[in-house]
């Protein structure tokens, strides 16, 4: 074999192994992004099931729950009443009209039954509820309180269920201002921040 053959090769076999490495670089970061959209799109689904059932435990019992225990508890044994609304509009002199509302309590159903139920959630686990997808075991940050609006004027409830560990890089910058939550500590809302 003579030098140039020799050459040839080594520069083959050199840029066979750049190649791979550039395309493996390229495949890891698919594959990265790929598994954070994974973790972020079951985070977002069970804090679409937080937010479920803290809306039904305020409209059970006037407030959202305040820890773990009393949400698990709601949902394992609470209930949602079934309210039937009906108007009725009449007409006054002169084109006022008179609204009449009235409820009427049609029965109950149990919160695991209409919230998280087979059909909806198959692999639902009650335990599991509060524990970060992809974390090993990490639970959400949970608050819920009463603020007042308005300088005093009136108070209203919150609640803000929050990821402590993102792991999108780009939602941990400052602090993990940008992590996945529904709710808030400092307005009435039942939002989650990935709309």
């Amino acid at each position: 074999m003579n030098l140039t053959k020799v050459l040839s090769l080594v520069f083959f076999a050199v840029a066979a192994f750049l190649g791979y490495l550039l395309w493996k670089g390229v495949d890891d970061v698919v594959e990265e992004e790929k598994r954070i959209a994974l973790l972020e799109a079951a985070t977002i689904e069970k804090l679409e099931m937080l937010r479920d059932a803290q809306l039904a435990y305020q409209a059970s019992n006037g407030k959202y729950a305040s820890t773990w225990d009393s949400l698990k508890t709601f949902i394992e044994s609470g209930t949602i009443w079934i309210v039937q609304r009906t108007e009725t509009t009449k007409l006054l002199d002169y084109g006022a009209e008179e609204i009449t509302v009235k409820f009427d309590t049609l029965g109950s159903v149990g919160v695991m039954d209409s919230l998280f139920n087979e059909r909806k959630h198959p692999d639902f686990n009650v335990e599991l509820l509060p524990v970060v997808p992809g974390t090993g075991g990490k639970q959400f940050e949970f608050f819920a309180s009463k603020i007042e609006k308005n300088e005093g004027a009136y108070t209203v409830n919150v609640f803000e269920i929050r990821d402590p560990s993102p792991v999108n890089p780009a939602r941990r910058m400052n602090n993990n201002e940008k992590a996945l939550r529904v709710g808030s500590r400092t307005d009435a809302s039942t939002e989650g921040n990935w709309k």
